[in-house]
């Protein structure tokens, strides 16, 4: 027994809208961890003024795929990675110094110890981050074109 048996289908190619909705679903991911890793530096942060808290900002390079977090303050880093004998990298000053303070109090110091709030923002909650991307991109909507 023969059969006849006429198959017509038609393809469709999607790659452009799948690809969109990816750059989208990453660029969202990248936004929401940047979110999340500025609000776990601001909790770190040492807080004296308040100015180096209020300064911890998020940037998305969506060109880069790269977000970047960091401050503005011109001492951040000096908080970050400490001065004097202290400093990480063993590049601060070998030798005690004095200042005077904007009210005109002097001050004997070998530096500042680091109190990192960066980099643990960071290095501390990376899978946090992993699991926003991975939510993002499962429910970028790419599985759902027609």
């Amino acid at each position: 027994m023969a059969f006849d048996i006429d198959i017509n289908f038609e393809l469709t190619n999607n790659t452009d809208e799948v690809l969109q909705l990816f750059d989208q679903a990453v660029n969202r991911s990248l936004e929401r961890c940047g979110l999340q890793a500025e609000s776990y530096a601001t909790d770190l942060a040492p807080v004296d003024t308040g100015a180096l808290k209020n300064s911890i900002t998020h940037k998305v390079d969506e060109a880069e795929k790269a977000v970047y977090i960091g401050t503005n303050s011109e001492y951040g880093v000096y908080v970050e990675l400490g001065t004097g004998i202290y400093a990480e990298g063993g590049g601060g000053r070998p030798t005690p110094w004095v200042y005077q303070d904007a009210k005109g109090k002097w001050h004997h110091t070998r530096g500042q110890e680091p109190q990192p709030f960066l980099r643990p923002a960071i290095n501390n909650h990376k899978q946090t981050y992993r699991n926003i991307i991975e939510d993002e991109l499962k429910n970028s909507g790419a599985g759902t074109i027609k």
